[in-house]
């Protein structure tokens, strides 16, 4: 079986890279002495604190696993192979939505990277994928689970 490849900006590997380093230089560090005081409460069969500390423990080293495993299998892009012809993982498009009238700006990233409350995309969302390989004028049709959208391409940029 073929891993799948995560495609990341130079943005998002330096963000996955920072949040792994807190959690191994910073969180551990921070569960463990959580773990040491419940234990110095004594019994730890019944010790709410100690189940808690043990439960933050896991979430904490699957998370650092998760971010390696990103880290091994990452792409990154590099920005002067970004075509801006058309629109691409790594370009932001402004768009129009022709119904309601107004303009829109989106980033076009990988699924690791997508946050859509910062105008991040996925690449295999519904609109990513129907942005892709669009020009500037192109109107372009997205079926969402509310109906159909339709965009015209205004502008690419990196």
């Amino acid at each position: 079986m073929s891993e799948k490849e995560i495609i990341l900006t130079r943005e998002g590997l330096k963000k996955i890279e920072d949040e792994l380093e807190h959690l191994k230089t910073v969180r551990r560090k921070e569960v463990a002495e959580r773990i040491k005081e419940a234990i110095a409460f004594g019994d730890i069969s019944e010790n709410s604190e100690y189940d808690e500390a043990k439960n933050e423990q896991a979430q904490v080293e699957e998370r650092i696993a998760k971010l390696e495993m990103m880290l091994r299998k990452a792409k990154v892009l590099d920005e002067a192979d970004i075509s801006l012809d058309t629109v691409n993982i790594g370009t932001t498009v402004k768009v129009k939505d022709l119904e309601f009238d107004e303009e829109i700006e989106y980033t076009i990233v990988g699924s690791a990277e997508a946050d859509p409350y910062e105008g991040k995309i996925s690449n295999e969302a519904p609109v990513g994928k129907s942005l892709l390989g669009s020009k500037v004028g192109d109107i372009v049709t997205v079926q969402v689970p509310d109906g159909i959208i339709k965009y015209e391409i205004l502008e690419i940029k990196r």
